[in-house]
This record gives C-alpha cells, structure tokens and sequence, in this order.
C-alpha cells in the first residue's frame, strides 16, 4: 500500500499542519505503509506536473494550514493542475483524506473545501480531520491529541485496505451534468505531457511569443496584395489531396502559414470533399505556423501534426480538438 502526503502550507516551523502529518505518518510507517511525502512550496515552480504522482498511490493525505482565509494558494493551485492535468479516471480508484489544521478561523470550511474538490475530481471520500490550535506547545502535549491523530491513520489505512464503499453525492452529479473541463480531445498521457510544457516558463513564455508572431503575421498576410496571390507554386496540395482520409460529419478550414512561403496553405474539409489553396479565406478553425522542414517531415511520415504541436515545432491557436483531427485527415505515415 502507498499513500501520499500533499502539504499545502507554507513551510513555518510552528505550523500545526507539519506536527499532525508528521505524526500521521509515523502511524503509517509502522502499519508496513509506503509514505511519499510532497511540500508543494518547495515544488511551486512545477506544480503542474505534481498530479501525476497521485496515480501511483492507493490513497492521498490532503494537509493545509487556514492562516487567515481559505485552504492557501499552494493547494489552490495543486487542485487546479489536477483539475486541467489529472488523470480523473485514476482518481477515482484513490481515497483521499483532508487534514485542516487552523490558526485563526475557518477549519471546518477547509476541509469541506478538500472534501468537495477531491470528489468533484471523481476521488474516493475518506473521513478527514481538522482543528484549531493556538498554542502549538500545548496541543503536542495533549495525549489526546495526539490519539485522535493516530485514530485517523489508522482509519484512513483501514478504508484503503478494506475498499469501503459510500453512498452517491451531489458533488458527482454536478461534476457529470455542469462542470466539465474543457474539451482539448487529449489522452492522459498527452495531458501528462502538456502539463510538463505548461510548468516549463522558458517554453510557455517561447509559446506565448510564437502565437504572437502567428497573429502579427496572418494581419500582414490580409493586408497584402491580392496580386501575389497568382505568383504562389501549389506545393504540397497534392500531398495532402493523395492523403487525405474523409471523416463523417467533420467540417473544418485550418489555415498553415509555412515560412519561405509567401502565401498561407488553406484546408478546407466538409466530409468528404477537400479544397486546398494558397491564399487568405475567412472562417478559419485553426491557424498553424511551422517551416517547410517541419511540414516535409510530416509529410515524410516522420513525424505527426499532434507530436509537432507538444513539442512546440508547430504553433497554433483556435481549436485544439479540430487541430488533433489533421492525423486522422492526412495519413502520412
């Protein structure tokens, strides 16, 4: 068995948080328990990434700290990669238990806030804890406390190991029915991926200066003469034309600008018609930018759209789930 422990609090010596999941963890050690422990403010830079840790675990600890209003930021945050990143269909396999320790107000809405986003993300609820300490001296001496710590440990290893069950909430059939995360049409290992990207700021804010340079460049394409329009060599349209694989009920227009080209190469599919041409048109799904070697690669059956845009040698915006149906249209490989 392993359990997970995610400590959203921000590292304090006299934290309340880090004596009871200090404790917890002991408790779990001695029950022959695998405990991996996380301080996300030590990994705040890559918190994006820290939701594919949890599809290892049997179960998640929860910890946070309410210092004045609210779980804190870092745990905001880690909810929110496992929100967008998370593997949700792994979630629902892992217990969690929330652990709110308080030194001013608001324990109880902590953990109901855990509580809520961990089932919400499809997990399995697992009976949490949470209190009010003003003195920290104090509350590590009460032999009290520290049962009721234990009790919990052992609660949280009895619910893994027995697989029990509870009833339906709310909280699911609101996921189901309302929220939902936007439809980008990844699988979780791209999701994986992406997320790696997205914690990388070199390669977000490189991403950010492509698609900047893409727009910039599609206006100076539209203010162009239309005269040049004539001058364009159809290059690749019969590649594309040779490849191209219909798709029932699909209708998209993807718009590549290919650098050395003067042009943009414009796709338009409606089933199972193909229209390719260089020019501008209006009512693009998707704009793309790469170079003629990226473009001959995929061309080649070396490389695809999809693995192109993760890696960043095609930059788009519009429509990702549209921009990950080129694969399915061109088969190139």
């Amino acid at each position: 068995m392993k359990v997970n422990i995610y400590y959203g609090g921000r590292g304090v010596l006299d934290d309340p948080t880090l004596y009871v999941i200090n404790k917890m963890q002991q408790v779990l050690v001695e029950l022959r328990v695998t405990v991996e422990r996380y301080n996300i403010y030590e990994q705040k830079n890559s918190i994006a990434t820290l939701p594919q840790t949890i599809k290892e675990a049997d179960g998640i600890i929860l910890a946070t700290t309410v210092e004045w209003l609210g779980i804190g930021g870092y745990m905001q945050q880690f909810l929110d990669a496992c929100w967008l990143y998370g593997d949700k269909e792994k979630f629902s396999q892992i217990y969690m238990q929330p652990v709110v320790m308080s030194t001013a107000y608001g324990e109880r809405e902590g953990e109901l806030t855990l509580a809520n986003a961990w089932e919400m993300l499809g997990g399995l609820p697992c009976s949490g804890l949470c209190g009010y300490v003003a003195d920290l001296l104090t509350f590590e001496m009460n032999q009290d406390y520290s049962v009721i710590i234990e009790k919990k440990a052992e609660n949280l290893y009895r619910t893994i190991s027995q697989k029990m069950k509870s009833l339906p909430n709310s909280n699911q059939a609101v996921t189901k029915t309302v929220l939902r995360t936007q439809d980008l049409g990844l699988t979780p290992q791209e999701s994986e991926q992406l997320s790696k990207y997205v914690s990388d700021d070199s390669y977000v804010k490189k991403q950010k200066e492509d698609i900047e340079e893409l727009a910039n460049k599609f206006k100076g394409l539209l203010d162009k003469d239309k005269t040049e329009d004539e001058d364009e060599t159809p290059m690749y349209i019969a590649d594309f034309e040779t490849h191209f694989k219909p798709q029932k009920d699909f209708k998209a227009k993807y718009l590549f600008i290919i650098e050395g080209r003067k042009k943009p190469l414009t796709i338009e599919v409606a089933q199972e018609e193909l229209v390719c041409s260089y020019g501008k048109q209006d009512g693009i799904d998707v704009y793309a930018k790469m170079t003629t070697d990226v473009l001959e690669r995929i061309i080649a059956g070396k490389m695809t759209f999809q693995r192109a845009f993760m890696t960043g040698e095609l930059t788009a915006k519009g429509n990702f789930k549209t921009l990950r149906m080129l694969d399915d249209l061109f088969n190139f490989v």
